[in-house]
């Protein structure tokens, strides 16, 4: 493991505000960056009482604004929900502003329903563009000619570096094809990581973006003092995750100490499986935790998330983490 990053979906918890929320992810980010964090990374949900980072070309701009040296990117954004030259203008200009900082991660699926999705794109194509979506969005970011009739303003010559994001095959595939790193959603649909990560390893083609495989593979922390306090945190995100799952999104809610009381026991049996990738605990527990992760799947990089109710405590989980991680990371290296 060479670094460790960060994402953050700038959650509302109950009884606080989206402005609550971009405030709190601008203290995180601050705390991420003493913290060592390599990436810090906003994702693009729409139409989601508890995620704030909608507009997240807009939130990476504010988080790179409030720090100086981590580098601030998506993580990602949904291309079929934008015109490619419309992302390249944007992060052209994230990338203009801040340069050297900037990191782009594509996905294919809506990040939404399909009412939302229809609300973001107006016309929905029956057809999958996202491959050539993918490489026309590259090409603003690259060197122009005189013969170029489009260009991205800012975003020509820029080289923003691009990531495919998944959660199933298909964007091992795709990353593999195109010689681009590679992210998995591994912190809430870990069940294809293993042969995605086969797959893209085995497949890659070197492009002039790349010359090896890249992974980043994402997984959930929550930690704290003890493991009883850690696992009193992790229950607002299994109530949420078990809310989404079942139609009533809203936002994060406050922790419980009887969660399974709360959740249906098959919807506890789905959230547990979708979140098993993870390390919950004390400082000891979670290192345990996140060291078996990265020992099972040798990724280039690991990125954690984890959403608690109480800011505080959540900015203080990251920071146990980062403690972990760095050991991890600095014995790999030493090794």
């Amino acid at each position: 493991m060479q670094n460790f990053s960060l994402l953050d979906l700038s959650p509302i918890p109950e009884g606080k505000t989206a402005a609550d929320a971009l405030a709190a992810t601008v203290d995180l980010a601050r705390a991420a960056e003493r913290s060592g964090y390599h990436r810090y990374w906003l994702a693009e949900h729409h139409n989601m009482p508890g995620i704030a980072s909608a507009a997240t070309s807009v939130v990476i701009g504010h988080v790179a604004g409030a720090t100086k040296t981590m580098r601030v990117g998506a993580g990602g954004i949904m291309l079929p929900n934008h015109a490619p030259l419309v992302i390249a203008e944007q992060f052209g200009t994230l990338a203009t502003l801040y340069p050297g900082r900037i990191d782009l991660g594509l996905g294919r699926a809506p990040g939404t329903d399909m009412a939302t999705a229809r609300a973001l794109r107006r016309h929905m194509a029956p057809e999958d563009s996202f491959p050539q979506d993918v490489q026309e969005l590259i090409g603003y970011f690259g060197d122009a000619s005189d013969a170029t009739r489009v260009r991205a303003v800012p975003g020509t010559g820029t080289h923003v570096p691009v990531w495919i994001l998944g959660s199933s095959l298909y964007g091992a595939q795709l990353a593999a094809h195109l010689g681009l790193p590679y992210a998995f959603a591994s912190h809430f649909a870990p069940a294809m990581l293993d042969e995605a990560l086969t797959i893209y390893r085995g497949m890659f083609r070197p492009s002039e973006h790349l010359d090896r495989p890249h992974v980043m593979i994402a997984a959930g922390v929550f930690a704290a003092d003890t493991d009883a306090e850690a696992e009193y945190l992790r229950s607002s995100q299994l109530l949420a995750f078990a809310r989404l799952r079942t139609g009533r999104p809203g936002p994060l809610p406050r922790p419980t100490h009887d969660v399974e009381q709360e959740i249906p026991p098959q919807v506890m049996e789905q959230v547990n499986q979708a979140l098993s990738c993870s390390a919950t605990g004390s400082p000891a527990t979670v290192r345990r935790g996140l060291g078996e992760i990265v020992r099972a799947y040798q990724p280039d990089e690991l990125m954690v998330t984890g959403m608690i109710h109480d800011h505080a405590a959540r900015v203080r989980s990251f920071e146990i983490a980062a403690e972990a991680l760095t050991d991890l990371r600095d014995g790999a290296v030493a090794a």
